[in-house]
């Protein structure tokens, strides 16, 4: 059955969603306030770099499945199936999240809806907010008009968001208790051909749907850093994290998935999620709960500086006057995301420290550009090795995990790198002459 469906916001989420509802054969109209934003997704342009989201977008916009407007009114006209998927920032100064975004987008379409309508939460928010929003939609709809708010948190994974949407692991969707409406039946609808694919589908109340977005966010969040701290304790003991992790991983009970030692995570999700995480549970009354998550960011963000360290280390103790070739900006590959980016961040550092750092990303430069400009930036990795003392990889792009060193052996100035992302193999760079530096490696 087809629906008529409005997205509200058209960044990575909206957008991911907005085009791959349409692939699932819905009429969809994407929505925000961002004029630029609008022009560029309506000439068939995603804005980021996401793998196989252009061809989705542009294949739906010509099947005139796939519109975009800034108009809530356009919006509440035309659909009775809402997905709320704009923003949720780190509050400035604060671990709590800026929910001014979302509770906006209520405020201005639920006085302009017209017919029976169910708004699904797709945003990641502190538990408690998918009521308050319920309350405030009821309040603020026309008499006679039904508005039901539910949640469906997402679980995207940039470089794999397309696949994400259209063949995720699990669906979960929060009802309201106290709206015993139509919630289920409309979401049942919209995801009919996904489901036919016997994806589980979670139905639960509107906390425990909110928590386990944040939930998940905070067990991957540990998990890093567990492998990370355990590479401190290899790196003073002579041990190999690498080793250590394909062992301890075979045990069904860990798993070897996201235990990878390495420079830390960062993004727009784990590092701002698991403060916001923990600023709700005080607020709640539950802070012992999550302080361990306090240890989880600390070992993160100390990673960042201990690489700094390493480097200065492979610089013979010292950066001032060093050239430092960094491969890698993105905050993970198959991304051109440099929202709390540790290859950046290290990047930044070093500069700071008196090196003069030149960068290469397959696809986040730009981005890195605006938030960086006094690094200075290559096209290939080949360039931005001319006369370097040290080459760092940072991001683990599998173009620089194929990476022979003979093809930037012969511009660099010292032959040594530093792998922050255990992404190479040791022995072939030694065995090429190099000096090999790994994370928790002897």
């Amino acid at each position: 059955m087809t629906s008529k469906i409005a997205v509200f916001g058209t960044g990575y989420l909206g957008a991911t969603h907005a085009a791959c509802m349409a692939e699932l054969g819905h009429e969809v109209l994407g929505v925000d306030v961002d004029e630029a934003k609008l022009a560029a997704l309506r000439s068939g342009e995603v804005p980021f770099y996401e793998p196989g989201l252009s061809d989705v977008l542009k294949r739906n916009i010509d099947a005139g499945r796939l519109r975009f407007t800034s108009s809530y009114a356009e919006a509440a006209e035309f659909a009775d199936v809402h997905f709320l998927g704009v923003g949720t920032p780190q509050k400035r100064g604060e671990f709590g999240a800026d929910m001014r975004y979302v509770f906006a987008v209520v405020e201005e379409l639920a006085p302009l809806l017209t017919k029976p309508s169910v708004i699904f939460g797709k945003s990641t928010v502190p538990v408690g907010t998918a009521a308050q929003l319920g309350a405030l939609a009821r309040e603020l709809a026309p008499e006679g008009v039904d508005v039901e708010v539910a949640w469906n948190p997402e679980f995207l994974r940039e470089g794999f968001a397309v696949k994400d949407t259209l063949h995720p692991d699990r669906i979960v969707l929060g009802l309201d208790a106290s709206a015993q409406g139509r919630a289920e039946e409309v979401a049942r609808e919209v995801y009919a051909e996904i489901l036919s694919e016997d994806v589980p589908f979670i139905v639960t109340d509107l906390a425990t749907s909110e928590l386990v977005k944040v939930a998940a966010n905070a067990f991957l969040a540990t998990k890093i850093s567990f492998i990370n701290a355990i590479a401190e304790v290899c790196e003073v003991a002579g041990a190999d994290v690498s080793t250590l992790a394909d062992a301890i991983g075979y045990d069904a009970r860990i798993g070897r998935r996201f235990l990878n030692a390495g420079i830390g995570f960062g993004g727009g999700c784990l590092p701002k999620d698991i403060r916001a995480f923990m600023a709700r549970a005080g607020e709640l009354g539950a802070d012992q709960a999550l302080t361990f998550l306090r240890e989880v960011d600390a070992i993160n963000m100390r990673r960042r500086t201990s690489m700094v360290e390493t480097a200065k280390r492979a610089c013979d103790g010292s950066l001032l006057g060093k050239r430092v070739a960094v491969l890698g900006a993105a905050f993970k590959p198959n991304s051109d995301d440099v929202r709390d980016s540790p290859a950046l961040n290290i990047a930044g550092q070093i500069q700071l420290q008196g090196a003069a750092v030149t960068v290469y990303d397959p696809k986040a430069i730009s981005n890195s550009k605006a938030i960086f400009p006094t690094l200075g930036y290559g096209t290939s990795a080949k360039e931005v090795c001319q006369g370097a003392d040290a080459v760092l990889v940072l991001t683990e792009w599998d173009e620089f995990r194929s990476m022979a060193p003979t093809e930037i052996e012969g511009v660099v100035r010292r032959k040594v790198v530093v792998d922050g992302r255990n992404c190479l193999d040791p022995q072939v760079w030694k065995a090429a002459g190099w000096s090999y530096i790994g994370v928790g490696r002897s």
